[in-house]
This record gives structure tokens, C-alpha cells and sequence, in this order.
């Protein structure tokens, strides 16, 4: 299918050729008709997306701030790494979006296939011939509504929100800073709702527009208006900000504007330096518009489906989405009047030129599509070429592109000598992308890669909640499989995972890496010099991830303990040579969330030689404290490993060091898989998915408060 997408580097438009998005079980998949570009925020995105490096970092300093807090965390050349990998990927654009659904995921309820809807959200309702939207970000357009006016909803949300913010009344003056494509819709739902608006904007078109189409009944250019307002301009009972920049003139503006106690909403993304006197001489009272409503940015309502009760949350962003669609269809709303020019999708790279043209003032420009089938696209590779049966063991499939992939996995395995034969994602645009940075054969789907027949390996570096279905899938599909960690997240999938492996007989290898890491081994040989018990201290200083983190969703990332802690529960077992007898977990939740989403907790581990472990995972430390740090005792040998860039062995008072790069042994455990394959060597013991019944037993102990044995069924 095509899709727009823009590099990063140094924002080109290109129109790809790439494979459908996967559905999901809370997504609809839809056949896009038409989708907007709006005059606003994608032209922001393309406008910075164009500068210098360090034109991009004026513009994104929060962003720079991420850039080196991870310098500090992870090093300089690991960090340099992935800011080039992002930069060279393509990314998705567009956020609205309408067409027919073609498939409907398990969980959705409400949408069937040939349903006319209206889609919106970022990364999903994308400039693309098909897009998986979330369900929730879905709603129902009537027959009598165009595609192309069905493609404003989502910018027409943004708009209606704001102007729920702005608990308007009928008969009251409102103003609107901003005449552009949300400033218009603005004026029109205002209008609707039976007020008097006044528009100001830098573009004198822009403003004749919003005149010509009897959304204001008085309207300025900005540089028209002085120090001595128009008598028509003043005392506005409410100001909202529809402009986009970084001065702080229009809320400068808006209080020169608003009568005493007015209301000013700010929906734009402008500069926000407040003129204290100002405000607070008319006590003016702020609001903040958040996008399309409430729902916006939760990833339970957003991504899962979850609604927010209609008595206690009356409009939520799906419901804005609805009720905006109701006045277009019944003729409240001229939509089309706003479109500036209809392109076809093959042409947008010039409809983006002329979006951010100097001087230009467009409004909507539509992309159309000529898709129009209705139905189910073939789900393969992307140039629809057929995958010859020939498997080859060291041919292989990945499956998800994302940054890790990209940047540590991929390498890892073409350094390693094997063929790159397919790439999936479940969007489909980042696998084109890896297909053309490193030289895959196809960019295909997910379930395309996993049943290549051409490819005889297959390396699932998805989202964790993916990881345990498609190892089954790949498993019996007779491909060797590298998962990454962990290699599932529930006991459910475990046994399945075991039965897979056991009724195929087939290679099954997670990514437990830190067991080949050089210094880890060099750890591993010396303390391992007797018969005697060990006593190992894992410390993890991971940082606080924000509470609505993937990771900590334990449907789909597993929480911390499951997702992240398997690594050194692995890396203490494999130590010891051993999987424990014992396990005792405690955890200590956020305020207010589920046990599995604990981002502190403490692990220990009892072994039958005697040895015991600790592992302690915290994310209250330092950022300057090294992120793992490692200490065993055995045998009158002790050894400490920070960070993987320092090793001290002790033995009495004699000491000696080495040194490493921070080296965690990504490299040399693809190599080790390489070897498993040729014959060359056995798989690494213990078995990683004994790894993981140690993982979730301290699960279990977390939410029992009792020791717990691993389950080895």
C-alpha cells in the first residue's frame, strides 16, 4: 500500500511503497478515502523537521534534555547510535483521517466491516491507504457526509474541545486569535452555538476567509490592531487562542481583549510568558485545551478501549469526534468551503511544498485515495512477490523494526553472517524503512515473516506481549527463534511456549544477552573456581519510567518485574549455574496502580547448593550512578562488575581490574545463536524459559507474600 512519510534528517517527503498495518484486537482496520493535512501542526512538523541539527535541537529542547540524560545513562556512543537511527527512519504523518473498515478487531464492539467512519489520532488515522486505528478513536459517518468532510473530524474535535473549554453562552463576544484551519472551525462551532466572534490573525486572507464565510462579524490582521482596540474588539467575554508560535503575543493580545473576569483557553502551542498586571487586574481566568478531549493521551482509553462514564465525563474525545460529525451532516459545519486544494496521494510531497510555502496561507488540503475496494488487503510483502520454499537455517525474518531492532539487533545478525530476507512491523512504514537501510529482500507483515518459507531463522523484537504468539507461531512453522525478553509474560504462554518447542523439537533462544556479555563471563570463570555457595548482589538503578509507560501496562509490556527484571534474574541464574529452589519477591506499587506495574522491588533467590541471590531494582537513584552494578562472593573470591565497563577481581587483599566498554553482550549472543544453528555449539544453559518460571514465581511471590517454587512444567 502507499503511505507519506517524512525523514527526519532533513524532512523529506517521500510516498512509500509498504506493507499494511497489522490489525490489532482493540483496532479497526479501515480503507482511507481521504485525510487532511492541516495547515497547523503538520505544517510545524515539516517546517522543523527541515531545519539544521541544531536548528532542530532550538526548536526541541526537551528533547535535547532526553538526548543527554541518555548519554548519561547509557554513554555516549550508545546514545549517538539511536539518535541516528531515529533521524534516518522514516515517520509517519497525519492524525485524520476517513474511509470504510475492512476488519474489525476481537475487542471492538460497536464498528462492523463496511462501515463509513471517521478516524483520528497520531500514528494511526496516517496518511496511508490503510490504517489500524484503535477503535475508540472510531466513530460512524453517515452516507450522507463526503469523505473529504469526513477527513475534519479529528482537527473539528480539537476545535469543539476548545470551545467546551470555553463554557461559552448564547449571545456572548467571543474572539479568536488564530484564523487558521482549527481558528475557522472555532469561529463556526461559536457561531453554531449562538455567540458573536471576532477574529484576529496575522494573515489578512485568512481573515477576509473567515469574513466571506460569515464565521466572524468583525475581523482584524494583527498588525492592524494598536494599543487602542476597536470598540468591536473589546470586552470579548472569552478569547480562545487558536495560534500557533512561539511568542507570547497572542495571550498578550487576549488580555488586552477579554472584559473584566473574562476567559481566555489557550488551544494553540504558543509562548506562554503571562503579563501578570494584565491578568490580574481583570482577574482573568486561564484554561488549557487539551487536543481532541478527554481520553486524549490515556493509553487505556485510547489503546484499550476503556470508555470513561457518560454521567460523570460527558464529552470524552470519541464523543467530540461524534458530535462534530453530527453538524456537518446537519449543515452547522461548511467543511469543504475550507479546502484549500484536493491532491491525490501519489502527489504529496507537493501538496506538503505548498503547505509550508513562505507566505502561503492554505487552510485544508485533502489527500484522496483510489484504493476504494472495501475490502481485505492481501497481507504479504509489499511489491507482492511470492517467497520461493526454499528455507535456508541462517536466512532470516525479523519481526519489528523499532529502535533496539534497528540499531543492536539487525547489526548484530548481518555482522554474523546472516542473510536478511524479510523485515515486519506492525505499522508497516518503519519495516520499509529497515528494508532499505540495511538490505532486505521484502518488507512484508508480521505473519508474512513468521511463515517465510525462504527464511529459516526468525527474530521477534516486538512489543512484549506479541513475543510468546508469534515464537509458538514461528515454532512450528519449523523456524529457528530468537525472542527477545522477555520471551512472555504469563504462565498461559509459558506452557505454550514449552509445548511449541517440545512437539516441534525446534531452537528457541530469548534475549537473555547479558550472560554473554565478556566481563559477565570473565565474573562468571573466576568466582566459579571451587564447590562452595555463592552470595550474589544484583543492583538495578533503572530510573522512574512515567506511569503511563507500555512497560508498565502488564497486558502489553508486562510491568517491570516481567519485563525488565527477567534479564538479571537470568543473569543471577546463569551465574550460579543453576535455576533456584526458592523464590521470595517484594514490590512496592505506585499510589493508586496494580501490583504489576511496581517499579521498586526486591527479589531472592534461594539455590540447592546454598548459594542465594539478591536483586534489587530501584528507579529513586541518581542519574550519575552507574545503571548495574554486580557483586559475587565465593570461595574466598570476590568479584564486582559496574556497569559492565569495570571488572575488580579480589582474592585477600589483591585486587585486579578490567576494563570493558559497556559491552552487555548483544553481539557475541547473536554469534552464539549462529554457532547453535551451524551445529558448532549446544545452547546456552539455563534454559531461558526456565529463566522466566523463575520471573514469574517472583510475581507470584509479590502478590501471595509467600515463597513460591518455579513452576518447571
Amino acid at each position: 500500500m502507499k503511505q507519506v512519510s517524512q525523514r527526519i534528517r532533513d524532512g523529506r517527503i517521500e510516498v512509500l511503497d509498504v506493507p499494511t498495518p497489522a490489525l490489532t484486537a482493540d483496532g479497526v482496520l479501515v480503507d482511507i478515502r481521504a485525510s487532511l493535512l492541516s495547515a497547523g501542526t503538520e505544517r510545524t512538523k515539516v517546517e522543523t523537521a527541515r531545519l539544521t541539527l541544531a536548528g532542530k535541537a532550538r526548536a526541541r529542547p526537551d528533547q535535547v534534555h532526553q538526548v543527554l540524560a541518555k548519554a548519561r545513562r547509557d554513554g555516549v556512543r550508545q546514545t549517538l547510535d539511536a539518535v541516528k537511527s531515529r533521524l534516518d527512519q522514516p515517520e509517519a504523518l497525519g492524525y485524520s483521517a476517513a474511509g470504510v473498515v475492512v476488519e474489525v478487531g476481537s475487542r471492538v464492539a460497536e464498528l462492523r466491516p463496511g462501515d463509513r467512519v471517521a478516524c483520528g489520532g497520531g500514528g494511526y488515522a496516517v496518511h496511508a491507504e490503510f490504517d489500524c486505528v484503535p477503535g475508540n478513536l472510531c466513530v460512524a459517518l453517515p452516507a450522507d457526509v463526503d469523505f473529504r468532510a469526513g477527513a475534519f473530524t479529528t482537527v473539528g474535535s480539537i476545535a469543539l474541545h476548545g470551545v467546551r473549554q470555553a463554557d461559552v453562552r448564547l449571545g456572548e463576544r467571543v474572539a479568536v486569535i488564530g484564523l487558521g484551519l482549527v481558528g475557522q472551525l472555532t469561529s463556526q462551532l461559536l457561531v453554531s452555538a449562538g455567540c458573536r466572534v471576532v477574529g484576529v490573525d496575522l494573515s489578512q486572507a485568512l481573515v477576509d476567509k473567515a469574513v466571506e464565510m460569515g464565521t466572524v462579524t468583525a475581523g482584524w490582521a494583527r498588525d492592524a490592531l494598536g494599543p487602542e482596540l476597536p470598540s468591536s474588539a473589546r470586552e470579548c467575554d472569552a478569547v480562545v487562542i487558536t495560534a500557533g508560535t512561539r511568542s507570547d503575543d497572542p495571550v498578550q493580545l487576549a488580555a488586552q481583549l477579554c472584559r473584566d473576569r473574562g476567559r481566555v483557553v489557550i488551544v494553540g502551542d504558543v509562548g506562554m510568558s503571562l503579563p501578570r498586571p494584565a491578568y490580574y487586574g481583570k482577574e482573568l481566568e486561564i484554561r488549557l485545551s487539551r487536543s481532541y478531549g478527554p481520553g486524549r493521551y490515556d493509553r487505556h482509553y485510547e489503546e484499550r478501549g476503556l470508555d470513561y462514564p457518560i454521567g460523570y465525563v460527558r464529552w470524552t474525545e470519541r464523543r467530540n469526534m461524534a458530535a462534530f460529525v453530527d453538524f456537518i451532516a446537519a449543515g452547522k459545519i461548511d467543511v469543504l468551503g475550507l479546502i484549500s486544494s484536493s491532491v491525490p496521494v501519489e502527489e504529496a510531497a507537493a501538496a506538503y511544498d505548498q503547505l509550508a510555502s513562505p507566505g502561503a496561507s492554505p487552510l485544508g488540503i485533502v489527500l484522496t485515495y483510489s484504493s476504494g475496494s472495501g475490502q481485505a488487503p492481501l497481507r504479504g510483502a509489499s511489491a507482492g512477490h511470492r517467497l520461493k520454499p526454499v528455507a535456508t537455517p541462517k536466512r532470516l525474518s525479523v519481526v519489528g523494526a523499532g529502535s533496539f531492532a534497528t540499531r543492536v539487533l539487525i547489526p548484530a545478525f548481518k555482522q554474523a553472517g546472516f542473510e536478511l530476507d524479510c523485515v515486519a512491523s506492525a505499522s508497516g512504514l518503519s519495516a520499509r524503512g529497515a528494508a532499505e537501510e540495511f538490505g532486505f529482500k521484502h518488507a512484508v507483515s508480521p505473519s508474512a515473516a513468521v511463515s517465510a518459507e525462504e527464511s529459516g531463522s526468525v527474530v521477534i523484537a516486538t512489543r512484549h506481549s506479541s513475543h510468546a504468539s508469534l515464537a509458538e507461531a514461528a515454532l512450528r512453522a519449523g523456524k529457528a527463534v530468537f525472542v527477545e525478553k522477555p520471551p512472555c509474560l504469563t504462565e498461559d504462554e509459558l506452557g505454550q511456549l514449552r509445548r511449541a518447542r517440545f512437539e516441534t523439537g525446534g531452537l528457541l533462544v530469548a534475549g537473555f544477552n547479558r550472560r554473554h556479555a565478556p566481563l559477565a563471563e570473565a565474573l562468571r570463570q573466576y568466582v566459579a573456581a571451587g564447590d562452595g555457595p555463592m552470595e550474589i548482589l544484583c543492583r538495578v538503578n533503572a530510573g522512574p519510567l512515567a506511569a503511563d509507560h507500555w512497560l508498565n501496562d502488564a497486558d502489553d509490556g508486562g510491568g517491570r518485574l516481567i519485563g525488565e527484571g527477567c534479564h538479571f534474574v537470568d543473569l543471577v541464574c546463569w551465574l550460579n549455574g543453576a535455576v533456584p529452589e526458592t523464590v521470595t519477591c517484594m514490590m512496592e506499587p505506585e499510589h493508586g496502580l496494580p501490583l504489576s506495574s511496581a517499579q521498586r522491588f526486591v527479589v531472592t533467590l534461594s539455590f540447592a547448593d546454598g548459594s542465594l541471590a539478591s536483586i534489587t531494582y530501584g528507579a529513586a537513584g541518581a542519574s550519575g550512578v552507574g545503571k548495574e552494578y554486580l557483586e559475587v562472593h565465593a570461595n574466598g573470591r570476590s568479584a564486582i562488575l559496574d556497569d559492565f565497563r569495570s571488572l575488580a577481581l579480589c582474592t585477600g587483599r589483591r585486587h585486579h581490574r578490567k576494563r570493558g566498554r559497556g559491552d552487555k553482550g548483544h553481539a557475541a549472543q547473536v554469534r552464539h545463536f549462529a554457532d547453535v544453528i551451524d551445529g558448532a555449539r549446544a545452547p546456552s544453559a539455563p534454559d531461558p524459559l526456565n529463566s522466566m518460571a523463575v520471573t514469574l514465581a517472583a510475581l507470584r511471590s509479590a502478590q501471595t507474600g509467600r515463597v513460591v517454587t518455579p513452576n518447571w512444567e
